[in-house]
């Protein structure tokens, strides 16, 4: 059989045929199929008898033919690629046809003619279907055969999960990859209704604990999710726990397409093998960017932390907005360089200036705001890691409340019309000095907004999926590494958000924010650490991965609160963010209880700032710290 693959692979590596030669193949069939119908009537010696005459015949109807294959162009599909379209063709163009030869031949008996034969309706009726049948034939026969000789003896063995419209549009992708990722093997039913049947010749199978015995038999490599089931899919914990625990590699639609999912025809190419954020459980967050895009086009909009995770995602969705301007102030060289290089190549008709100082120079942050007098401010910039600042209370201070005090005021004096800060849901009942940092932060920019014209508004969220120094990345280095992934706590939980969402929600609060708000944005369900640990390795495909216990850190607590325990909600104009209430102060007490701590701060006793800190954050109650001994009445 070598010479066969030989000669498969020469054809198949090949241009498409020219139209010419499908057309004379075409000709050859209903020739064919002519002398075998007339063969059937009139027998071996008949046929013989009267070849010449037939051929006559038979070239006639041909010809006429040609009419019918033109019309519908029957043969200018490439045969490998072969589809029910081009199948359909063959068929109207042989009806066309033959209608024409009926017509033709009701002519040809009207005049004698020992040069012809005369064929009856039914024999042409007859031959058309075989010929129909065989040119059918023909291009099935060619495509499955092209199907073998490029199919990937690599292809997964593959399961689709959803009995629906996108689910049967992978289906037909999958089949028409080149080269094949892929080989369906059937698919996973959402529904009870779906179960048990039959679809692309393939079964469909209940999601249920007999899945796993169903992997097993047919040796399934892969899983692919339906885009309109993601949502289903992340919820479904107890399947996703069947299918990596089987081994089964798990691909999804990327998290930044997966809500276009139905509008557009559905493609392989853009599933990629999940990651461990990739199945948190999390719904569509719908942002009003219509009413955004209206505030910030063709307005100046200072960022600062512009090279954070945060703040570089509101720099990229800022500039989508056209603002006439931007102003990217931040302390980490090499990121803001990235900034700068993809600010020139994606928005390069922005005027876009990026700044490498602190928040903290209050000189070049006057000069800043004196020469580009901005419209919008988003303060991004923070320390933000809980142990570090643990360490670095005074830092803490002078970076984030020094910062931002600098960073507010001048808004206030340069006229802005709005400022939004970045904040954490660390702030609410703080337990170490970073979330206290931020609560204090929170306190002066809401006292500031009573007595300005500019309208200061705060933004409250938990962790995001993927920012610089988080969990998910850490676990990926330590699996690199060979382990053991440190967990501090065995029941430790967080919120988690993605990015883009985040800053979403961010820009939308912050634009339609009235002026003191605090806004606490719906983190979704909580995500135990070990678990998603747990889930991380397993997902690897690397074995023998130790998950290890190290203790709660400095300052650190077992879960984030969004709102304090005496503190409230209101509705506002997302159902994704809600206003917190809160207790709020006097301007000036605040202003001078934030002047001592900064003076204090540059005495760089730990202890000494920290509970200053303590006395503007009275709930400010420090957990597994050295500064526990403040709280101590």
């Amino acid at each position: 059989m070598n010479w066969i693959d030989k000669i498969l692979n020469w054809y198949f590596t090949k241009d498409s045929l020219p139209y010419w030669c499908i057309l004379i193949v075409d000709c050859t069939i209903l020739y064919v199929a002519g002398v075998f119908t007339y063969w059937l009537v009139n027998r071996g010696a008949g046929t013989l008898g009267a070849i010449t005459q037939l051929n006559h015949t038979l070239l006639i109807y041909i010809i006429i033919s040609l009419i019918g294959f033109r019309l519908f162009r029957t043969y200018s599909g490439i045969i490998r690629y072969s589809s029910f379209v081009d199948l359909q063709r063959v068929a109207m163009g042989n009806v066309v046809s033959m209608f024409l030869v009926m017509v033709a031949t009701a002519i040809i008996k009207l005049v004698p003619s020992s040069l012809l034969v005369h064929m009856r309706y039914v024999q042409i009726i007859l031959m058309f279907a075989i010929a129909t049948l065989i040119m059918w034939g023909l291009r099935v026969l060619v495509k499955l055969l092209h199907d073998v000789a490029t199919s990937s003896s690599r292809a997964k063995r593959t399961l689709i999960y959803g009995v629906n419209d996108d689910g049967v549009g992978l289906a037909k992708n999958i089949r028409t990859q080149k080269p094949n990722r892929f080989k369906l093997k059937g698919f996973i039913s959402n529904a009870s209704s779906g179960n048990h049947h039959i679809l692309f010749g393939e079964k469909v199978y209940p999601a249920d604990e007999n899945l796993l015995g169903v992997i097993k038999l047919q040796d399934i490599e892969a899983v692919l999710i339906s885009p309109l089931l993601n949502k289903e899919f992340r919820r479904n914990q107890a399947l996703q726990d069947l299918l990596i625990n089987a081994g089964v590699k798990i691909y999804m639609q990327e998290s930044a397409k997966e809500w276009e999912a139905g509008k557009e025809n559905v493609n392989v190419a853009q599933l990629k093998e999940v990651s461990v954020e990739d199945l948190l459980p999390r719904d569509e967050i719908e942002v009003d960017l219509k009413s955004v895009a209206e505030l910030l086009e063709n307005k100046k909009v200072l960022i600062t932390g512009s090279a954070g995770s945060i703040g570089s995602e509101i720099v990229r969705q800022v500039a989508s907005f056209r603002p006439a301007a931007m102003m990217l102030i931040d302390q980490a060289e090499t990121p803001q360089h990235d900034i700068r290089l993809m600010m020139s190549k994606e928005w390069p008709t922005i005027s876009c200036e990026t700044v490498v100082t602190s928040i903290c120079n209050a000189s070049r942050m006057e000069a800043i705001f004196s020469s580009f007098k901005p419209d919008y401010v988003f303060h991004a910039a923070a320390y933000k890691h809980v142990p570090m600042m643990e360490d670095n209370p005074c830092e803490s201070v002078q970076n984030n409340v020094l910062g931002t005090k600098i960073i507010a005021d001048l808004s206030d004096r340069y006229g802005v019309k709005k400022f939004v800060m970045v904040s954490t849901d660390k702030a609410v009942n703080p337990t170490n000095v970073m979330g206290c940092s931020k609560r204090i932060c929170e306190i002066y920019v809401q006292a500031l907004n009573k007595q300005s014209k500019t309208q200061y508004v705060t933004t409250r969220f938990g962790n995001v999926l993927g920012s610089n120094g988080s969990v998910i990345p850490l676990f990926r280095e330590q699996i690199r590494n060979g382990g053991p992934l440190t967990v501090t706590h065995p029941d430790i939980i967080r919120y988690f958000m993605l990015i883009p969402e985040a800053c979403k929600l961010v820009l939308e609060a912050g634009t339609k924010g009235k002026g003191g708000e605090i806004f606490v944005f719906d983190m979704g369900e909580p995500v135990r650490i070990a678990d998603l640990a747990k889930r991380m390795i397993k997902l690897s495909g690397v074995p023998n991965i130790k998950i290890e216990f190290t203790g709660l850190r400095d300052g650190e607590k077992l879960y984030e609160e969004v709102l304090g325990a005496e503190e409230d909600t209101i509705t506002s104009f997302h159902e994704k963010i809600r206003i917190a209430k809160v207790n709020e102060y006097d301007y000036e007490t605040v202003s001078c209880s934030i002047a001592e701590l900064i003076e204090v701060s540059h005495q760089y006793d730990n202890m000494a700032t920290v509970k200053k800190m303590k006395e503007i954050v009275p709930e400010y109650i420090s957990n597994n710290s050295v500064y526990s001994v403040l709280d101590k009445k």
